[in-house]
């Protein structure tokens, strides 16, 4: 099914645009729709004008969801199988197919299904699918881009040197791309903060569409991964400001705010019970005045960072609006994972090294927290004041590193009705085959530009948000989950989940989603007979993806720390 608009005199229908908005590590509670207080205005209004999803899944860290949401398959057959970084060249999964570290070409990647149909292509933001010029999003489909190569770097492009001319923090510096080519960050303007010129360029580039003589007058797709609002915090002072002594009453006052707020909304039930809140770090209760101070100005930052990413995402529709494209673009917004909850400075063998080159190179000093040259982040107590009710957060294959906030806006396919609330499973393979469909353009099959590639598995949500059915995937339908050897498994309402130690027994757990949304009551006992049919298709998902799993590991060796 595709859904086009009419033009005037005997143009054809004009095929829909499409604009894919990611944030990086947003909570669940983090938009003021979804129950937050954040001043998130241009969201709020795109989701009160469309369709809140509220069981929408990604993988539990952003790499893999981004490899996903790519390629429509899962993360291990698009060449994510693991995060980049975990490990050496000779670690053994690191051989495997699935593993590559970068999108691979055994998918078709949508910009590249979007190109070849006809569509101008563009992005601007955070890849983290590859490192190389021959892996820029340009090799993969973007006709213009703009692109942070890793996973995170510096917002402001801030990137200290040792004497010897080393960057302090190699691995998390400022690499970026335009189309094929490495830019020197030290060509930025000198006002360059992440979410504002990311958001800028990606203006910049459909204004030079009509200047291409090929596909001046064609759809677009636009891509638009903020690094907003993942660690270090960072946001213009001003903007900070305006959540000044909002986070004084700590955590725990915030998650239960936030809790009856999704209630008053209708997002949760009023009997919901929230999953107990599990952090190594000292207690609000337990701080000394000027700790509690530092603690909330963080929040207070990462506020603001969520804040500046809605403000840029308004200049974004308000372009829409202006060059009347609104009504025929497709708006999807959604996190790439659950909130982050790591305690950087605890991170086994380089959390002192990390604390060192902070304590040397950046001012973490009250009032510069949240400017250029601070490096900090908030902690697993404010993660879970906004991934409640569910279970923990990013890094795990709980309900709290996997349920994200998403909304989409697209008033052709809901008509008149607006403002919904979609409880329908969702993942984001699913976005790949959306889209697709609504442009009319077929799944790849077998041989894509001269390569094989694997079949889409994730399904089109366009029966489901035109009314037409109550569900996008089946009772039937198997979902599975791997990073760092955590497991998860789902069949209808019920999933099976397995947690290393320390956060969690390290044994299969089985939980009901539609009575436990936290995870909380395991009924791996009771339901025995579930628990075992979900580790069956646990383990038909790995064959079926390549999943590299713990007891594969070569006798006597040591996995690296995470």
């Amino acid at each position: 099914m595709s859904v086009t608009v009419m033009t005037d005199g005997n143009k054809a229908p004009k095929r829909p645009n499409f604009l894919l908005v990611v944030a990086d590590d947003l909570g669940w509670s983090d938009v003021g729709a979804f129950g937050g207080e954040i001043q998130t205005p241009n969201l709020d209004k795109l989701a009160h004008n469309g369709v809140r999803l509220t069981d929408f899944h990604t993988a539990s860290m952003c790499s893999p969801t981004r490899s996903m949401l790519l390629s429509g398959t899962d993360n291990h057959i698009a060449g994510l199988g693991q995060m980049a970084y975990w490990g050496d060249s000779d670690s053994p999964w690191k051989k495997l197919p699935g593993y590559e570290g970068y999108l691979n070409d055994r998918v078709a990647a949508l910009p590249e299904l979007l190109q070849d149909a006809g569509y101008y292509t563009t992005m601007s933001g955070k890849w983290h699918l590859g490192l190389t010029t021959d892996r820029t999003p340009h090799a993969r489909g973007f006709d213009r881009s703009f692109a942070l190569l890793p996973g995170g770097s510096n917002h402001y492009a801030y990137d200290p040197v040792h004497p010897d001319g080393r960057r302090v923090f190699a691995h998390w510096a400022s690499l970026y791309a335009e189309d094929d080519k490495i830019v020197d960050p030290k060509t930025f303007p000198a006002d360059f903060y992440s979410s504002d010129t990311y958001t800028s360029r990606l203006i910049e580039f459909l204004k030079e569409q009509k200047f291409d003589v090929k596909k001046a007058d064609a759809p677009w797709f636009a891509f638009l991964p903020f690094t907003a609002p993942h660690w270090p915090l960072q946001a213009p002072a001003e903007v900070v400001k305006k959540y000044q002594g909002v986070y004084d009453e700590g955590p725990d006052v915030l998650r239960a705010k936030r809790l009856q707020s999704q209630i008053k909304l209708g997002l949760l039930s009023a009997d919901v019970e929230p999953h107990p809140v599990v952090a190594t770090d000292k207690e609000w209760s337990a701080m000394e005045a000027d700790e509690k101070m530092w603690s909330a100005k963080t929040m207070e930052v990462f506020a603001g960072m969520v804040d500046r990413m809605d403000w840029n995402i308004g200049r974004v529709v308000k372009y829409l609006e202006e060059t009347g494209e609104i009504d025929n673009t497709f708006i999807f917004f959604m996190s790439d994972n659950g909130a982050e909850g790591a305690i950087i400075e605890a991170i086994p063998m380089t959390g002192d090294v990390i604390k060192q080159s902070i304590s040397k190179h950046y001012n973490n000093d009250l009032d510069n927290l949240g400017n250029a040259d601070s490096f900090i982040w908030y902690g697993p107590r404010w993660t879970q004041a906004s991934t409640a009710p569910s279970a923990l957060h990013k890094r795990f294959v709980t309900e709290g590193g996997i349920r994200c906030p998403a909304i989409v806006h697209y008033p052709q396919l809901f008509g008149a009705s607006k403002d919904k609330i979609s409880g329908a499973f969702t993942t984001v393979m699913d976005i790949l085959p959306t889209i697709l469909d609504l442009a009319g353009i077929p799944q790849p099959q077998g041989h894509f530009r001269g390569r094989e590639v694997v079949p889409v598995k994730g399904k089109s949500w366009v029966p489901h948000l035109s009314g037409n059915t109550s569900k996008v995937h089946n009772e039937e339908t198997v979902t599975g989950w791997e990073l760092f050897f955590h497991q998860a498994v789902r069949k209808g309402k019920y999933k099976a989940v397995f947690t290393p130690k320390p956060k969690r027994p390290e044994k299969w757990q089985l939980f009901d989603l539609e009575k436990d949304m936290g995870e909380i009551h395991d009924l791996a006992e009771e339901k025995s007979d579930i628990l075992d049919e979900l580790v069956k298709y646990w383990m038909i998902y790995v064959a079926e993806v390549g999943v590299f799993l713990r007891e594969d590991l070569p006798e006597g060796y040591v996995l690296p720390k995470q």
